[in-house]
């Protein structure tokens, strides 16, 4: 960390959100979805603290011990006096109390609360501090190098930190590996016991195709996004630390979408995010260059204002786009800037298309704006909702039905298939032989008869001292398995192709 951005980091732990003189370290990414290149980025690779961003690796792990069979959704969460100790935002639940898994999701996503965060992590670890270590070791499993965990929630610590380019790869992971419950980051608003808890994401009902990902503030961090987005096909990523206000970073990260968006390509070539063995080794722990010198101070903010802060970014003069001419995303240091970056190294991930938000008075080209702040909601023309409607709470919270294979004959899978030499499709793995078969059925009923000529087989390996069941299809090409995959995760099921 440089001298200039230690200083910074000092300078805010001192200074309140909103007030003239507030200067969070800023950073930004955006990636390409589809191919990922690099589009555009801004102190990419420098430590920031995520705040409650924190809480999207806290659902991702929740989201693979329900892939695992350990929890289901109507599963009851038990809430000790740590978790209802956390400082707010808070549901507020007593010790004692219990809450389901999917209530739980739908809290940390809305009112992004701390206490219902840790409640999953001690649910799942036995305590918060195990937990850290685990979301730790899952995050340099995925390729996020830079981060490290101290808890589940968000709240200051002077270790939990990352980057914007850490980030962008959490979201293109959650997408890739949980396809099956990413909607819950587009969540409006969510009814609990009395009360109607909101996003504070208030793009969702600006921005189309926007769906997710997660807010997040304190003195520290300054406003945070991450979120991602789907239009005609196009697919693209993006994550903004350090923001003034809420106001002026929602405004930074709508003109880095406009700016990008149709520059992203519309058909995937890029792979998954891998999962190197986030499950086996060592805990890992911060390196000593990776802690930033500053300590933040006990009383630091811990919640984002349900209400916008009132003053904006100011406005700053247009910067030209850079040339595609370094191999890294380029470090612009002070007042945020558009820099291009064509960065064909990047790899990431991709889901399904949405629509668009376009600007008044535009002829047969889109406005580009050459400044994050160049464009305003006062010459945006906001498109709400499917159809251009606002999505309503009873939309939000209505289920899908889900469908039965109790009409399907059970599949009887085969002993792992040594001798395929084609592409193999997995869609789930347990710790349970009985549930990965039951995997195998729904996801040969919900296949549409992709699956008709796929031999089905489960795969016991041994991952650190647990023994985990793949329930897996081999197919015969490449083709054959993508196709298979886009209609079972149409169908809510998780669907990872790969070659034997």
């Amino acid at each position: 960390m440089s001298s200039a951005e230690a200083r910074r980091f000092r300078h805010h732990h001192h200074s309140s959100g909103g007030g003239g003189g507030y200067e969070p370290p800023y950073a930004d990414m955006v990636i390409d979805g589809n191919t990922g290149r690099v589009l555009h980025a801004t102190n990419a690779d420098e430590l920031r603290h995520p705040a409650s961003i924190t809480k999207v690796m806290t659902l991702y792990l929740l989201f693979e011990q329900i892939e695992k069979g350990r929890f289901r959704l109507d599963t009851s969460l038990h809430i000790s006096a740590h978790a209802a100790a956390q400082a707010p935002s808070k549901l507020g639940l007593q010790p004692g109390d219990t809450i389901t898994v999917e209530d739980a999701i739908k809290a940390v996503v809305t009112k992004s609360c701390n206490d219902i965060a840790v409640a999953i992590a001690e649910n799942i670890a036995g305590d918060e501090s195990s937990f850290a270590e685990m979301m730790t070791k899952k995050a340099h499993a995925l390729g996020m190098s830079r981060t490290h965990y101290a808890n589940a929630s968000g709240l200051p610590n002077n270790e939990q930190i990352t980057t914007a380019r850490d980030l962008t790869i959490l979201a293109r992971a959650l997408q890739d590996h949980f396809p099956q419950y990413y909607h819950y980051f587009s969540t409006h608003s969510f009814a609990y016991d009395g009360q109607v808890l909101r996003n504070h994401n208030h793009l969702l009902d600006r921005v189309e195709g926007m769906d997710g990902i997660k807010t997040g503030y304190t003195n520290a961090s300054g406003f945070n996004l991450l979120t991602s987005v789907h239009r005609d096909g196009h697919f693209l990523v993006a994550a903004v630390l350090g923001g003034h206000t809420a106001r002026g970073r929602d405004e930074i990260m709508d003109n880095l979408i406009e700016a990008n968006i149709d520059n992203t390509a519309t058909s995937r070539t890029v792979p998954v995010v891998a999962d190197n063995n986030g499950d086996d080794g060592d805990v890992v722990r911060p390196a000593a260059h990776l802690v930033p010198p500053a300590k933040i101070a006990a009383n630091d903010d811990t919640e984002e204002p349900d209400d916008e802060m009132p003053a904006p970014l100011p406005m700053v003069k247009a910067v030209p786009a850079a040339p595609a001419a370094r191999p890294r995303p380029a470090v612009i240091s002070g007042t945020p800037r558009v820099a291009q970056v064509d960065d064909k190294s990047e790899t990431t991930g991709s889901i399904q298309p949405r629509k668009r938000l376009v600007a008044d008075g535009s002829t047969t080209t889109r406005p580009v704006a050459a400044s994050v702040t160049g464009a305003t909601t006062t010459n945006m023309r906001w498109v709400q909702g499917p159809a251009g409607k606002p999505v309503t709470t009873k939309a939000v919270e209505e289920k899908a039905p889900v469908k039965t294979a109790a009409a399907e004959p059970p599949v009887k899978p085969e002993v792992h298939p040594a001798g395929h030499a084609g592409w193999l499709i997995q869609v789930g793995a347990t710790d349970d032989v009985s549930k990965a078969q039951e995997l195998l059925t729904r996801a040969k009923s919900s296949s549409r008869g992709a699956l008709a000529s796929a031999q089905a087989y489960t795969e016991k390996v041994q991952k650190g001292g647990e023994t985990l069941y793949r329930a897996r299809f081999a197919v015969l090409d490449s083709d054959a398995a993508e196709s298979a995959c886009r209609v079972l995760k149409r169908s809510g099921m998780a669907c990872m192709p790969t070659k034997n």
